[in-house]
């Protein structure tokens, strides 16, 4: 089932790439090597109770993520419209019950806590956090999937419990904790 989502995804994905430039990714190859990129660090984090991925574009590592863990939910805040509209019509198309995809600013999305916050490659790891704030709980987490600029990044952040992980040319951040005077 996993296999066939992941499929159909990719096939989706490609049709509206053609008309609207939502990746980089332009082959099928190169759009499971994002799957894959996507699900990669679930082998190394708990599970969550509930996601919210910021700026989720062409639904990488969101949509995966929903797919993976289908009684998780699943926000997805995009602002922009045709990625929105995309996201929308895959969530459909693919059954994705548990996502909810919410076309706004993180700043001026209001929800209670969410387990896992991700992105991949949207903003610098501290601007991510503080924009997040108001969304983060005593037992929230952060799954970002970043550059070779993570070092950098990190050094302006005193305050979280977080571990790196590397593949390829990929750096997985995963703060375990955030403590409020970041």
């Amino acid at each position: 089932m996993i296999k066939k989502k992941f499929e159909k995804f990719t096939s989706i994905l490609l049709d509206w790439n053609r008309v609207h430039n939502l990746t980089g990714a332009k082959s099928k190859r190169e759009i499971y090597y994002n799957i894959e990129d996507s699900y990669y660090p679930y082998s190394f984090i708990r599970d969550p109770k509930s996601i919210l991925d910021v700026g989720s574009g062409a639904g990488f590592p969101a949509i995966i993520l929903a797919i993976i863990y289908p009684r998780v939910r699943v926000v997805l805040c995009e602002p922009r419209n045709k990625r929105a509209s995309f996201l929308k019509f895959v969530a459909m198309e693919l059954e994705l019950d548990n996502i909810e995809v919410v076309k706004k600013r993180v700043e001026d999305y209001k929800s209670s806590p969410f387990h896992l916050i991700t992105s991949r490659a949207v903003m610098e790891t501290k601007k991510l956090i503080d924009l997040t704030s108001h969304l983060r709980g005593s037992d929230t987490e952060y799954l970002l999937y970043k550059g070779e600029n993570i070092f950098s990044e990190i050094k302006e952040i005193k305050s979280m419990d977080y571990d790196i992980r590397k593949r390829d040319k990929r750096n997985y951040l995963y703060i375990k904790r955030v403590r409020d005077d970041t």
